[in-house]
């Protein structure tokens, strides 16, 4: 039977019955259609999750009672950063979703030369907020019981001026150095990679000036969503929780 996970955005206490939210009492009682006296895992990103039950079903709001907390993690011992230009649609859901699956604990995402998504401040709230549920919907169906943080979208540029690039790494087809090829100094790294079209030769100077080294995935053209998905699954292959040991 498959596992049923929620995330309730809000504190839980075993034996302290609470009301749910509005989106977690609508996930249950409609979208699952669980009833009175069924139990689930419940998860607030503080760290593991509990056994709950289901102690009341009303119009606009469900009960719970948390029963047990469960201290299980399924975290990497591998500390990522996904720095991701900003791609059309469904394209950054795709490669948010995935990232989360993979292991990352942060995802920035950024506006760079070829970038063809730009965002008012009002957009850029709400692609954040839509985000949001893109990650707490990947970590109900991957088992994570830690939300990975994605932060508002900045400039490029802006954001290398932050000095927060340990391990910096970005993905450059035409790179002399495969990621295979790099070694890392410790288990933090961060790694950039471009929108549709890429990065271009301003932004690749920016990166190397605040401390990124160009890596290639291969003698193939990749798109932004699958090279995301190919650099953090080769990441976690060489040094994260992939490995066979």
């Amino acid at each position: 039977m498959k596992e049923i996970r929620v995330f309730v955005d809000q504190p839980l206490f075993t034996g302290s019955e609470t009301v749910l939210d509005e989106r977690a009492s609508h996930y249950l009682k409609n979208v699952l259609r669980l009833r009175q006296d069924d139990r689930f895992h419940a998860f607030n990103g503080e760290g593991g999750y509990y056994i709950a039950r289901i102690t009341a079903i009303r119009k606009n709001a469900v009960g719970l009672l948390p029963e047990e907390h469960v201290a299980g993690e399924r975290e990497s011992s591998l500390d990522m950063t996904l720095v991701q230009g900003i791609a059309r649609g469904q394209k950054m859901d795709y490669t948010i979703q995935k990232a989360v699956e993979l292991g990352v604990n942060r995802i920035v995402p950024v506006v760079t030369e070829f970038s063809q998504v730009r965002l008012d401040a009002q957009r850029a709230d709400k692609r954040l907020s839509h985000w949001q549920g893109v990650i707490i919907s990947a970590c109900e169906q991957c088992g994570r019981n830690r939300l990975p943080a994605v932060e508002a979208p900045a400039m490029l540029a802006e954001w290398l001026q932050t000095g927060e690039h340990p391990g910096g790494l970005m993905l450059q087809p035409a790179a002399d150095r495969t990621l295979a090829e790099y070694e890392p100094e410790t288990q933090r790294m961060t790694l950039l990679i471009g929108p549709e079209g890429g990065l271009s030769e301003g932004d690749c100077r920016a990166a190397e000036y605040a401390g990124y080294r160009g890596v290639s995935l291969g003698p193939r053209i990749l798109r932004t969503e699958t090279a995301a998905v190919a650099a953090l699954a080769a990441c976690q292959t060489l040094w994260g929780d992939f490995r066979c040991t």
